[in-house]
């Protein structure tokens, strides 16, 4: 009789037992939520990404040393993290290998990796990726698409070039009489086959293959040097994966140069998750740790942080996120000194820190010193900008970058405002010319948006910096994303 008056209880809308009974439930679910969120967030601490990255560089490194005469060559970003020391990078993204988004970048074409591997014989390419695939996608598909690419045009040039010497027109004198390369190559015999792992299904085979033709007439369109490519290869590419779980048998490694083919050895750092133990204090492994190095990094970045890996890795998860937050701060300090662009890493407020259990309030108050710090130096001067909003100027310019403004009110110090955040609302100016909002896009949510604004972006800034105004350039986060790595 009272489970049937409850159930009753429970049927009526406006009932007051029914809507706390709800309210228990919904509290309890988030409670869970909330939970698990914790848990998460402590395995992705800071020190357990540093560990698990310097774990991942000790299989890097024994890799490397079965092939001493390749050079090692990271995948931006993530492969950058995984060794101190990297002769070259490239960039090879997952999006162009992942299913129903197949793709050849011709803004990516990474001729240099191929120039390189043909003058080493080959090279190692390190990346990784998380928890639940061996491989990422840039090195199950990417990698091996753009390699098939590249030895179908190669294969193209050799074979025009086999044509005009049989018309009698006098070769390049890398072309032998019998139209073959110095490495014995015939065009017949230059191997233009799509090799993919295992793992990849046939299916997804058969829709790449079908694809191939146009890419490599994009390739061939986009006037890529093919003729010095093809005189520095002595033989095709191919690549070769490796995983911490590959089986290799130390006393027969083949030499590199052995093979009919230059060998590109695809090395995934990655490991399985678990939980390890050292003395003292256990920590939480991260499989491609390295990743996204934005949302865990705090500023930190692969070359402070070879600098710096011993002391990281013996302070412990209780020092390590304020020993972070030292480094990055002397780093700023020192390239600040020198004129250079070095912003400041933002601190979360004190009531997020609290709910959050890992950053320590040693490390938020080194943290909030080092956003109190200013340098009288012009070239990275700040000032202020509606409700203390922070400018960095770059160099000896009259360009400054921040987080987008709040407020419709900007510092009498900026002429004029591009505005690039694709979610704020237009500023108000007095002068409708002083104000351009140029929508853009991140790249994983529309990858065309900036080379779309780009031009207008310039002409506005142009038209302004030749006359002496100083600009300010903002988006929702204010972060600078020049690299001079990349040029």
């Amino acid at each position: 009789m009272i489970l049937f008056a409850l159930d009753e209880t429970l049927r009526v809308p406006n009932s007051d037992l029914g809507g706390d009974v709800v309210e228990m439930a919904a509290e309890e679910k988030m409670s869970v939520y909330r939970a698990s969120r914790s848990i998460k967030r402590l395995e992705n601490s800071l020190y357990n990404a540093l560990r698990s990255i310097y774990e991942d560089a000790t299989f890097v490194a024994e890799i490397a040393g079965l092939w001493r005469d390749l050079p090692l060559v990271a995948n931006l970003r993530c492969g950058l993290w995984y060794s101190p020391r990297f002769e070259a990078t490239c960039y090879f993204k997952s999006t162009d290998g992942h299913t129903n988004n197949l793709s050849f970048s011709t803004s990516r074409l990474n001729l240099h990796l191929a120039q390189l591997a043909g003058q080493k014989g080959g090279c190692i390419i390190v990346d990784s990726t998380r928890k639940g695939k061996r491989f990422p996608d840039s090195m199950s598909k990417t990698i091996s698409i753009w390699a098939c690419v590249l030895n179908r045009a190669i294969k193209n040039h050799l074979q025009r070039m086999s044509d005009t010497m049989q018309q009698g027109i006098e070769l390049d004198s890398n072309i032998s009489c019998n139209g073959s390369m110095d490495g014995g190559f015939r065009p017949a015999e230059w191997d233009c086959t799509l090799h993919l792992p295992t793992w990849v299904p046939n299916t997804e085979k058969a829709i790449i293959e079908t694809h191939l033709e146009d890419w490599t007439r994009l390739l061939e369109d986009c006037h890529a040097d093919i003729s010095s490519l093809a005189s520095n290869l002595g033989k095709p590419l191919r690549p070769l994966w490796i995983s911490q779980r590959t089986l290799i048998w130390l006393n027969e490694v083949p030499e590199h140069d052995s093979w009919d083919f230059i060998p590109l050895i695809l090395v995934s750092a990655s490991g399985m998750s678990q939980l390890r133990t050292t003395s003292g204090f256990s920590w939480h492994y991260i499989p491609g740790a390295g990743d996204d190095e934005e949302s865990w990094a705090r500023g930190l970045s692969p070359d402070m942080f070879w600098k710096h890996s011993f002391e990281l890795i013996d302070a412990g998860p209780d020092l390590c996120n304020r020993l972070v937050a030292e480094i990055v701060e002397k780093e700023r300090v020192y390239h600040a000194h020198r004129g250079e662009y070095s912003p400041q890493v933002p601190v979360r407020s004190g009531k997020v820190l609290a709910s959050n259990l890992t950053i320590s309030s040693e490390e938020s108050y080194v943290a909030s010193q080092s956003m109190k710090s200013k340098f009288p130096i012009k070239s990275m001067g700040s000032t202020s900008c509606c409700n203390e909003q922070s400018l960095f100027w770059l160099g000896q310019t009259n360009i400054a970058v921040c987080a987008t403004p709040h407020d419709s009110d900007a510092s009498t110090d900026i002429d004029c405002v591009l505005n690039c955040d694709s979610s704020s609302k237009p500023l108000c100016f007095q002068s409708v010319n002083s104000y351009l909002h140029l929508p853009i896009m991140t790249s994983k949510v529309d990858r065309f948006s900036l080379i779309r604004n780009l031009s207008s972006a310039i002409d506005f800034a142009k038209t302004h910096l030749s006359i002496g105004r100083k600009l300010i350039v903002c988006c929702h986060n204010g972060e600078c994303k020049y690299c001079p790595n990349f040029y």
